[in-house]
């Protein structure tokens, strides 16, 4: 499975990035808000460091708006990925970007149904937000296990992109689904490599080393 990391900050993304485990970036409107800085800069930035996809969201919410911003997104980089919102314009735009061989990334999925039409108009990425369909006591993982089923019986290459990720927990579950990306914040990054009895593990093997008095170097 692919980690991108879903943030806008510059130091977060380059801390994490030297740790390999980084394979691309998402953004959205708010954490570009949230930065305070300008969007295309920032792309531009984060295209330097990260070698993987990168999306950058239109803000145009119709289809001449999407085309014409989501072009000017894309010539920042090879490696921009353009996201566009689910809605009729936002699949419609989807599939002429994608036509030109633009990687699309179509966000703000809530159903399979959702899920198929934007397989169909060729995105690259499709983005289910688990997190917010649980907030609604609906089942975010069940939506995951829906389009990965009905992606394998039509041999669909849009790669499922789990967003709205709150927990370590949600990692595992999706990987263990089959989806091909998950989106998470810098923080559930850094909790997934620890673990208090690796700490543990870790304390007494220095304790006994210490014992030996012998140096590696």
């Amino acid at each position: 499975m692919k980690l991108f990391l879903d943030t806008a900050d510059i130091s977060e993304i380059t801390d994490l990035n030297r740790t390999g485990m980084v394979d691309g970036i998402t953004t959205n409107p708010s954490l570009i808000a949230k930065s305070g800085r300008n969007i295309i800069q920032t792309i531009e930035e984060i295209c330097a460091i990260v070698s993987g996809p990168v999306s950058a969201e239109v803000t145009a919410t119709d289809y001449d708006g999407m085309m014409q911003e989501g072009r000017k997104l894309a010539n920042i980089s090879s490696n921009v990925t353009v996201k566009l919102p689910l809605t009729e314009d936002g699949l419609r735009a989807c599939a002429s970007l994608s036509a030109d061989d633009i990687m699309v990334n179509v966000t703000l999925c809530f159903s399979a149904a959702q899920a198929l039409l934007a397989a169909k108009a060729g995105a690259s990425f499709i983005s289910p937000f688990v997190g917010r369909l649980d907030d609604i006591c609906s089942d975010g993982m069940n939506l995951i296990s829906e389009i990965a089923e009905i992606y394998a019986n039509y041999d669909f290459s849009t790669e499922i992109l789990v967003a709205s990720v709150r927990s370590v927990q949600d990692v595992v579950d999706a990987a263990i689904i089959g989806a091909d990306v998950a989106t998470i914040p810098p923080k559930i990054l850094s909790q997934m490599f620890k673990h208090p009895l690796t700490d543990k593990g870790l304390a007494d093997f220095m304790t006994d080393w210490k014992t030996t008095g012998q140096s590696i170097l």
